[in-house]
C-alpha cells in the first residue's frame, strides 16, 4: 500500500438518506485523496446499490454487520435520530470512531453514556453539528466580538417557512420534528454566542402544519445573567419571513440572511455627552438627534467551502494528526440538556 493510500480514512456509512448521502458522502467525495468509502448500509436496497456503483463499496446487511468490517476505520451513524446513542455506542465498542449525526442524543443521559464509552474505548466521538463552520455565523460572531455594535442586548435567530410535511421525520416514534431535526443546529449557534453561562430556558412547542404528531413550530428564550438574550424561532407557519439574523447592540446592530449581512455602528465617543435633563423640552418633543452611523456588510465568498466539508477537513486533522477535535461531545451535551428542557416545559 502506498504512503498516500495508507493516510486514506475508511468510512463506513450507517444511513444513506438526505443526510448519509446528500451530505456526509457527497462531502467525502470531494476530498478523495482523505476519505475513501468502503462500506454502507441502509434499509434501502436500491440505494445501496447506489452507493456500491459509486463508490465501488461494500453492502452490508444491516448495523451490526458494518461496525464489524475490519476496514471500517470511521463509521457515520445518519440513522433515524433514536438510533443514535445504541449505534453510536456500538460502534466505539466494536472500536470504531464515529461521526455521530445530530441530535446527539434526546436526554442527557444518554449523552453522558456516549462520552463516558468513548473515554472508555478511546475512540473519537465526533457529532455532526456543521453548522459551527457556517460562514454567516462565522461573521455574526467574528462582528460581535470586535465590539462595534458595544454590549449585545438580544440576538434573534429566525429560521421561517411556511410548508406541510407528511415524511418519517415528523414522527414522534422516530424521534422526529423540528426540535431535534432543525433547532439542534441554530441552538449549537446560539449557545457559542451566549457564552458559558447557565440560561433560563423558555420554549413553546407546537404542531401547525405538519402530517405527522411531532411539533413544527418551535421557540426557544434563553437568558443569562450577563450574557445577551437570545430569541431562536423556527417555524413551518410562517408566510412573512423575517430576516435570519438579528442583533441588537448599544451601539448598532446587524441583520442579514444566510449569504449576505450588513451592519451598523455609531462611535459615542465622538458625541456630545447626554446627561439626564429634568427641565421640560423646548420643543414639547422627545429627544432626538443625528447618528453619523459605520455601516459594513458581507456576502458569502463563493470559493467558501461548504460547512461539511470543512468538518471533514478538520476530522481528518484530528485522527491523521493529532489535532484537537474542534466540535468535542461534551459541548454538544449542553445543547441536549436545553433539548431535553424544552421538552419538559413544553410537552406534546
Amino acid at each position: 500500500m502506498s504512503v498516500a493510500k495508507s493516510r486514506l480514512i475508511r468510512v463506513g456509512i450507517a444511513g444513506l438518506g438526505r443526510s448519509g448521502w446528500d451530505i456526509h458522502a457527497k462531502a467525502m467525495r470531494a476530498m478523495p485523496e482523505k476519505f475513501k468509502i468502503v462500506a454502507v448500509t441502509d434499509p434501502d436496497p436500491a440505494r445501496c446499490r447506489e452507493a456500491s456503483a459509486e463508490f465501488g463499496c461494500r453492502i452490508h446487511p444491516d448495523f451490526t454487520a458494518l461496525v464489524n468490517d475490519a476496514e471500517v476505520e470511521l463509521t457515520v451513524v445518519a440513522t433515524p435520530n433514536r438510533m443514535h446513542p445504541p449505534n453510536t455506542i456500538q460502534a466505539m465498542e466494536m472500536g470504531k470512531n464515529v461521526v455521530c449525526e445530530k441530535p446527539m442524543a434526546a436526554t442527557v443521559a444518554e449523552a453522558e453514556e456516549m462520552i463516558k464509552v468513548s473515554r472508555e474505548t478511546g475512540q473519537l466521538l465526533a457529532v455532526f453539528q456543521n453548522y459551527r463552520y457556517l460562514p454567516s455565523f462565522l461573521k455574526v460572531r467574528e462582528v460581535i466580538e470586535s465590539g462595534k455594535l458595544g454590549r449585545i442586548v438580544m440576538i434573534k435567530i429566525s429560521i421561517h417557512g411556511f410548508g406541510r410535511r407528511w415524511d418519517w421525520q415528523t414522527l414522534k416514534e422516530f424521534g422526529g420534528g423540528t426540535l431535534s431535526n432543525n433547532v439542534p443546529h441554530f441552538l449549537d449557534q446560539a449557545l457559542q454566542l451566549l457564552g458559558e453561562a447557565e440560561p433560563e430556558v423558555f420554549c413553546q412547542l407546537q404542531r401547525t402544519l405538519t402530517s405527522g404528531d411531532a411539533e413544527d413550530h418551535c421557540k426557544v428564550i434563553l437568558r443569562a445573567s450577563g450574557a445577551p438574550m437570545i430569541d431562536l424561532e423556527i417555524t413551518s407557519a410562517c408566510a412573512y419571513a423575517q430576516d435570519m439574523w438579528l442583533v441588537m447592540g448599544t451601539q448598532g446592530g446587524l441583520h442579514g440572511s444566510a449569504a449576505k449581512l450588513e451592519w451598523k455602528y455609531v462611535d459615542f465617543s465622538k458625541m456630545p455627552p447626554r446627561p439626564v435633563d429634568r427641565k421640560p423640552t423646548p420643543d414639547r418633543s422627545y429627544n432626538r438627534e443625528q447618528y453619523d452611523w459605520v455601516e459594513e456588510s458581507w456576502e458569502i465568498p463563493q470559493d467558501f467551502p461548504n460547512e461539511a466539508e470543512r468538518f471533514y477537513l478538520d476530522l481528518y486533522e484530528t485522527i491523521r494528526q493529532a489535532k484537537p477535535l474542534f466540535i468535542t461531545a461534551e459541548s454538544v451535551r449542553r445543547q441536549i440538556a436545553i433539548l431535553e428542557k424544552c421538552r419538559e416545559l413544553s410537552p406534546m
